[in-house]
């Protein structure tokens, strides 16, 4: 279990990242997902390990927003959005850039790209652990990448139109 874990960490942590937009709920989805796999690793089956981490981190997030949505936001927004330390940044203002678009993706949108585009997982994997058809993890996905194809042109559009 411990050697599972090991081996998914940097994945899980770059998703947490995608997932929660700053590095403290990032780090606090990661610490909660591998708590609630160590504590419930009597449910695992020994076999597609990276799913069933991925899975347990997506519904953390989804109770995650869900508890947020019913509370008045008290805290601002982090706008600095840090990398982990292990994932080099080539260009950081493409990098924050691309992170406030992918903060304008719904929830369930972000988290199809991300699995796909970034973790590589594979359209009945995804739809495996997000818990939908998957027509719904294609429909999504190509819609998000649509929108993210626009705003990011449109912000290079204006972005060179400033200079």
């Amino acid at each position: 279990m411990r050697d599972a874990l090991l081996t998914h960490l940097p994945a899980l942590r770059r998703y947490a990242h995608g997932l929660a937009g700053n590095r403290e709920e990032a780090e606090d989805l990661l610490q909660s997902t591998l708590l609630r796999a160590v504590e419930h690793r009597r449910q695992w089956r020994g076999e597609n390990g990276r799913g069933w981490l991925y899975a347990i981190m997506t519904n953390l997030n989804r109770n995650r927003l869900r508890t947020r949505a019913r509370q008045p936001q008290l805290q601002p927004i982090d706008d600095d959005f840090a990398v982990p330390d292990d994932v080099p940044t080539p260009d950081p203002l493409l990098h924050n850039t691309l992170m406030r678009a992918l903060d304008t993706l719904s929830p369930e949108a972000r988290a199809v790209l991300l699995l796909v585009a970034i973790e590589g997982c594979a359209y009945s994997d995804v739809a495996e652990i997000l818990d939908m058809p998957i027509g719904t993890v294609m429909s999504r996905l190509s819609r998000a990448r649509r929108q993210l194809g626009k705003l990011l042109a449109r912000k290079s559009i204006t972005s060179f139109s400033n200079r």
